[in-house]
């Protein structure tokens, strides 16, 4: 083994549940470089309590014929794409973002989770984070580069907004 490496908590959330695996790499970074639509568990806390559901321990240098060989091949197309790892890195991101034919307006977190949404709709719709299952976005990914708007843009849909009526007590 290379003492340079460390075994890493890894994550694959699609919201309603997630596959978790144990990675050997030089560092965190190395590996969501490496793998698309995963998450490196960094916090003590989570890693106890989900360490024990990762069902694989993989190196990162050899990831053919595993379970995440996939989500590496995806990575390795984002690369060649324009606008790959653009949005990666930013304290908020702003996405236009079509869920099944409805326009949202999404507040994006570091991690890619969802922080705010706003329904694009006559009635202005809002929802929290905490209201709806919240797999983090690779933000690496190019494709959110196109979807993309202005923090003013969401803010002044914001301020239109009214809870969801699920939300109202």
């Amino acid at each position: 083994m290379d003492p340079e490496k460390k075994r890493y908590l890894v994550c694959h959330d699609y919201g309603m549940g997630g596959s978790w695996w144990w990675v050997w790499a030089a560092s965190p970074e190395e590996i969501v470089e490496s793998v698309a639509e995963i998450e490196v568990i960094t916090d003590e806390e989570s890693i106890r309590e989900s360490g024990p559901l990762a069902d694989e321990e993989l190196h990162l240098d050899a990831l053919s014929g595993t379970s995440l060989a996939d989500l590496r091949d995806q990575r390795t197309a984002h690369r060649s794409v324009p606008g790959y790892g653009v949005l990666a890195g930013r304290k908020r991101v702003y996405l236009r973002d079509d869920e099944e034919g409805v326009d949202f307006l999404v507040e994006v977190g570091p991690d890619g989770r969802r922080l705010r949404e706003v329904e694009v709709s006559p009635e202005g719709v809002f929802r929290l984070a905490e209201d709806l299952p919240n797999p983090p976005r690779d933000l690496r990914d190019p494709r959110y580069v196109r979807m993309e708007i202005s923090h003013a843009e969401f803010e002044a849909a914001w301020e239109r907004s009214v809870p969801y009526p699920e939300d109202e007590e």
